[in-house]
């Protein structure tokens, strides 16, 4: 299972469209099911970031468990090239022991726990994207990811 988990809800239905493309294209290759996860939070008012930060956190590791594979979405994460990234969505699959989750975080970051926990982090551009776009940037991305390793057309190096 590769899983995409967001804090939060996108509010442009556009966003939500492109998605559920991407997914249903995702599952034609993939032998993992791929599903986008919106994190909820309560209400984050009069928190300092460091708080919603760490409550964020305490969501994220009560849903996660011990043996899923977590990669950040980050922008101190090791940037790839398509084909790299292909190769390592691979690797990630085969050892995966429950399933890949792909974490996008709230507009703070993360807390340094969930850096703790991560298998690895990824950037995806030195730009900072909303976390609204970088679902569907990601989601296109792990397709483009899995034509290359089949192969096939839509990626032209």
């Amino acid at each position: 299972m590769i899983e995409l988990w967001t804090i939060g809800k996108p509010k442009f239905t556009f966003i939500n469209e492109g998605e559920q493309e991407f997914v249903r294209r995702i599952r034609h290759y993939s032998k993992f099911s791929v599903e986008s996860i919106e994190v909820k939070m309560s209400s984050r008012k009069n928190m300092s970031s460091s708080d919603v930060k760490l409550a964020e956190a305490e969501v994220i590791f009560k849903r996660l468990g011990d043996k899923k594979t977590l990669i950040l979405l980050d922008e101190r994460g090791k940037r790839y090239d398509s084909i790299s990234f292909a190769n390592k969505i691979e690797h990630w699959q085969v050892n995966a022991r429950e399933g890949l989750v792909f974490l996008i975080g709230g507009a703070y970051g993360f807390d340094e726990a969930l850096y703790s926990r991560a298998h690895d982090k990824v950037s995806l551009s030195d730009l900072t994207f909303s976390h609204q776009l970088i679902r569907l940037i990601f989601l296109e991305q792990l397709y483009r990811a899995h034509t290359i390793l089949r192969g096939e057309k839509y990626h032209n190096p």
